[in-house]
């Protein structure tokens, strides 16, 4: 064999970080011994994997072509040896998921997780869809936990759990207490959302088709609780997931606002590349996710 899991993951972590001195850092290596070894594995095979831009380096056409097989084989690689070490749940897990997700389901989980397994190593980047979905496609997350749709060749999407979105507004909004509101009235308020690419304002968008060129959107922000505090502050509705605004609700900050003409269903997904090894640490997060899909 003419290339060794050193040489693979010194490139994979260069294609992560594009950057040899930062890659050779997480692996413990010096500079000069990381260039070296990705240098050998190209000469070995008389290749280019990488592309020189300026500091950068962005993996060439074939290197993008093989890291998918090298992340697979070298994630097996890592498994067959926690296996022969007699490790119950080897390696580490990156996990990923959009903001409600977050910071609202996923916390639990991993403490669940962790009690369950207590060697297992696990790490949460929390981000809205769209990045979420790019650092799983990149192979910068082993899974990803969204509110969103994608649609990505490099992706499989499994569905996970049904999530609702919630109309709602501060106790003395003129709206507050009406039984139903109607969609004239949701044309008169200014609106409080969350940004483009989130899964949030997808199904917002999709719930309120054919009223969004007549809606006020006042203010788009990227975190829930700054939406929360600006519609107690009385500056507009604001629409998310019943699940971060249950606390709200029970202390009486932020009362619901019944839209029973709109639908505010959706499903949380969970996707993974479609040449992700499932090692035993992501075969046991999938089914921790089958016990907290209701």
């Amino acid at each position: 064999m003419k290339y060794t899991l050193r040489q693979l993951q010194v490139f994979l972590a260069t294609a992560r970080l594009e950057n040899i001195s930062r890659a050779a850092d997480t692996l413990a290596m010096s500079q000069s011994a990381a260039s070296g070894s990705l240098k050998e594995l190209e000469q070995q095979f008389d290749v280019q994997l990488f592309d020189r831009v300026g500091k950068r380096l962005q993996l060439s056409e074939l290197g993008r072509e093989i890291r998918p097989q090298a992340e697979k084989l070298l994630a097996q690689a890592q498994s067959l040896e926690a296996a022969l070490a007699g490790a119950e749940i080897p390696g580490s897990l990156r996990l990923g998921a959009t903001l409600t997700v977050g910071n609202y389901l996923t916390v639990p989980m991993i403490a669940d997780f962790r009690e369950r397994h207590a060697g297992a190593d696990l790490s949460l980047h929390v981000a809205n869809t769209s990045e979420i979905a790019a650092m799983v496609a990149d192979f910068e997350l082993d899974i990803g936990m969204i509110e969103g749709e994608v649609n990505h060749p490099r992706l499989q999407t499994r569905h996970w759990r049904e999530d609702e979105l919630q109309v709602f507004a501060a106790p003395g909004h003129p709206l507050a207490g009406k039984r139903r509101v109607s969609d004239a009235q949701l044309r008169e308020q200014k609106w409080i959302v969350r940004e483009p690419g989130s899964g949030t304002r997808q199904t917002f968008d999709r719930a309120m088709h054919g009223l969004l060129p007549d809606l006020e959107i006042s203010i788009e922000l990227q975190h829930t609780e700054a939406i929360k505090r600006a519609v107690e502050a009385g500056l507009g509705l604001g629409c998310l997931s019943r699940i971060s605004l249950q606390e709200a609700f029970k202390r009486g900050s932020l009362v619901p606002v019944h839209v029973p003409q709109r639908d505010f269903r959706r499903q949380l997904n969970l996707i993974i590349h479609r040449d992700k090894f499932h090692g035993a640490a992501l075969q046991q997060w999938l089914a921790l996710c089958e016990q907290y899909s209701d």
